[in-house]
């Protein structure tokens, strides 16, 4: 590992998984992915501390951070970006955003409809140049272009890495979660108490 090559710590927790990926330059030094369904807040930032111990870094050595922004699981979203966000402010370097369709985009060369997994068996879909929807599996396939989907987590971990690397420097907003709809949840329809005046 050069002391000159920018090491930058990627991350992803937009579905059922922890990621993360160590970069030295160009050269990846460590990847991981852990599966679950929940507690990603839990062990995200354990597991980012596991990686830079077994690679001799400290926090302090990290150059710049990257995040999966999705779009994805509502809450691992929020966790994951809040982590960066944090980091970043109290390491002083930047978090740089990177979606899934940035991955998608970046690592399929001839056209295509990103997609990625979405709420009830439907798609977040986009082509490039284009707005994101969610879709149906039919509505994405008759596009007519192929459907290119995300690696698999140690991979799309890494590849975040890679194109936070490769912004640093660039003036963009801090990372935010990337919504393509609302989330499910509604505020509760009840009627709030009636509040009693003691006179």
């Amino acid at each position: 590992m050069s002391a000159s090559d920018p090491l930058v710590l990627g991350f992803d927790t937009s579905a059922a998984h922890c990621a993360a990926a160590l970069l030295s330059g160009d050269r990846l030094i460590a990847a991981r992915a852990e599966e679950m369904g929940r507690g990603q807040a839990e062990r995200l930032l354990p597991m980012l501390e596991e990686m830079l111990v077994e690679a001799g870094v400290g926090w302090s050595d990290l150059d710049a951070l990257g995040v999966g922004t999705g779009p994805g699981n509502f809450t691992g979203l929020r966790i994951a970006v809040a982590a960066a966000r944090g980091l970043a402010l109290s390491l002083g370097i930047p978090a740089i955003g990177v979606s899934g369709f940035d991955v998608i985009h970046a690592a399929t060369l001839e056209p295509h409809v990103a997609v990625i997994p979405g709420p009830r068996g439907r798609l977040y879909a986009r082509r490039p140049g284009e707005a994101a929807d969610l879709v149906d599996t039919a509505e994405a396939e008759v596009q007519g272009l192929p459907l290119a989907g995300l690696p698999e987590p140690a991979a799309l971990a890494e590849a975040v890495a890679r194109l936070a690397s490769a912004r640093r420097g660039e003036d963009a907003p801090p990372p935010a979660p990337l919504y393509i709809r609302p989330p499910d949840a509604a505020p509760a329809r009840e009627a709030p108490p009636v509040i009693l005046d003691d006179a």
